[in-house]
């Protein structure tokens, strides 16, 4: 039986996808380097760890640090975060899934401060049972989150599900031994989604459906 959704917050019910690809084509504009091409070429090649990302996008690790990269792109993204909102529907999905009797908590490769400000932004506190980010502005992994916090919950890793946009989702679910399902609207394209033989939806409006489908 199913008992505990753990959401990504990043390309899962925050739409930062033109922010993400705003702030590193700045980055690389100011490097004298060529852009990315639009949504679809940033999706091919964002990844996990970032450091893996930037290097191919073009930034050159050997001549600049890769902690101060992130500084610059974590700025660059604040000061372009005001563009982006939330995936269509997110709230009346928070909502359906509360309704179903499912406890909800974000896990996350976000900073804990962004992104506990961001969520209380977007009004959607209340729907969460906890808020699971990070200790630095690196990005590098969530690896462990999700599966200390259904430790402590005491759920049963088969009675969660994780609901993710990018195969470093996949690979906390592994992690956690709990399913998962990805969603094709977020930082990675549905090809690279498909390569970890998870359920790939869509879209996020697509999710209470999907769950229907998992109680009956």
């Amino acid at each position: 039986m199913l008992h505990t959704i753990l959401w990504d917050w990043n390309g899962t019910l925050l739409d930062d996808v033109e922010v993400a690809l705003a702030a590193m084509n700045e980055m690389l504009a100011r490097r004298g380097l060529p852009l990315l091409q639009g949504r679809e070429p940033y999706r091919d090649i964002f990844t996990f760890p970032v450091r893996v990302y930037y290097t191919a996008a073009g930034l050159d690790l050997s001549a600049e640090p890769f902690e101060s990269l992130a500084v610059e792109w974590t700025g660059l993204y604040h000061r372009f975060y005001p563009r982006c909102g939330l995936f269509p529907a997110a709230r009346e999905v928070l909502q359906a899934v509360g309704e179903m009797g499912l406890e909800q908590a974000i896990v996350s490769a976000s900073h804990q401060q962004a992104l506990d400000s961001q969520v209380e932004e977007q009004g959607l506190g209340g729907f969460f049972q906890a808020r699971l980010g990070i200790s630095d502005i690196y990005a590098g992994s969530k690896a462990g989150l999700a599966q200390r916090y259904l430790e402590s919950q005491g759920v049963p890793p088969e009675q969660a599900l994780l609901i993710g946009d990018t195969l470093h989702d996949w690979e906390v679910a592994q992690e956690a031994g709990c399913p998962c399902v990805l969603l094709a609207q977020g930082h990675q394209s549905r090809a690279l989604l498909e390569t970890a033989g998870v359920p790939v939806l869509e879209s996020l409006i697509q999710v209470p459906a999907f769950l229907r489908g998992l109680q009956a």
